[in-house]
């Protein structure tokens, strides 16, 4: 290669990771879609991560709560966005259920984004209202042997990892539990801690300032051993269910054709927000969450998986949104 095209292309290259930080500054700020309602645990980590972003990319970044229909609206919102690196998409594992579990889904979901960065997990858990009768998951088994459909629990929606881990447990169980939809994790911690439902299943992260706080009760661990903040509460292998597992996860994607030194870019600055000492210790203590900072490539043979997976047990149960 020539002196010249070296400089040429050096200089295609400088543009080109310059694009993201241009491409903000024209539009004043950077959207973070998330696709539920404040309060739960997607909304935290996106809040969470947005000033080390505003920091990095030169620009400010807001959070847009755009919920509804099993997390699709705001997917959708993101999915049609202009790939100028201005739009993004920060959602949770349900995400991978759009496909199975809506009849004519508004975007294609493996085409229409691309993935980002998976940020990482935390294993979902059970809890209970503190002055419910239920100690351990063998009470509530017993309660709804002896009561089919009369043992409530609610869930951040219909076709969420939690509903559908909820339906494998209850078919490993052999017992009928009644599903009660919310519209978020924030939701459904409020009427978990007024007694509403009998209890709910979500992230660990959602779950444990409430039961650090007394007012929520820890039943079971989906992880596949137990997590430092909940020492004393036994695993679903522990339980006697070996074979469930189920990992709340969030994920990073862009409109599809967001050219890729803006996704490697925002990748690199969710990196090194998630690095941030107080930034990890949130995620890392307060959230119980595993970090993985995965790559894009990463990502996306996760997201694949993830879609296959649960995709059988929406198909199989026949189950329906919101």
């Amino acid at each position: 290669m020539t002196r010249i095209a070296r400089r040429g292309a050096l200089g295609a290259l400088a543009i080109a990771l310059a694009a993201p930080r241009l491409a903000a500054a024209q539009g004043n700020t950077i959207r973070i879609v998330v696709p539920f309602a404040p309060g739960g645990s997607t909304d935290a980590v996106a809040r969470l991560v947005s000033p080390g972003l505003t920091q990095r990319l030169g620009a400010t970044v807001v959070v847009e709560n755009r919920s509804g229909a099993a997390g699709s609206i705001g997917a959708d919102a993101v999915a049609k966005a202009r790939p100028d690196g201005l739009t993004w998409l920060l959602t949770f594992d349900s995400h991978a259920t759009i496909s199975a579990l809506l009849r004519n889904p508004p975007f294609d979901l493996m085409k229409d984004l691309d993935p980002v960065m998976l940020i990482g997990g935390s294993p979902y858990s059970i809890a209970t209202k503190a002055n419910k009768p239920f100690r351990n998951l063998a009470d509530v088994i017993a309660a709804a042997k002896a009561r089919p459909d009369a043992v409530s629990y609610g869930s951040t929606g219909n076709g969420t990892i939690g509903h559908l881990t909820m339906i494998l447990l209850g078919e490993a169980a052999g017992v009928r539990m009644t599903h009660v939809p919310y519209r978020s994790g924030g939701l459904a911690v409020n009427d978990t801690v007024a007694g509403t439902v009998d209890m709910m299943i979500g992230s660990s992260a959602l779950l444990l300032p409430h039961i650090n706080g007394g007012t929520l009760r820890p039943l079971l661990q989906f992880g596949p051993q137990r997590l430092s903040g909940l020492p004393n509460t036994q695993t679903s292998t522990e339980a006697g269910f070996p074979n469930l597992i189920a990992e709340a996860w969030w994920g990073v994607f862009a409109p599809h054709g967001t050219p890729a030194p803006m996704v490697a870019r925002m990748n690199a600055a969710l990196r090194e927000t998630l690095q941030e000492p107080r930034v990890q210790q949130v995620m890392t203590e307060t959230q119980q969450a595993r970090l993985v900072m995965s790559s894009p490539e990463e990502f996306g043979r996760f997201f694949a998986a993830e879609v296959e997976k649960w995709g059988r047990v929406v198909r199989s149960s026949g189950i329906q949104p919101d």
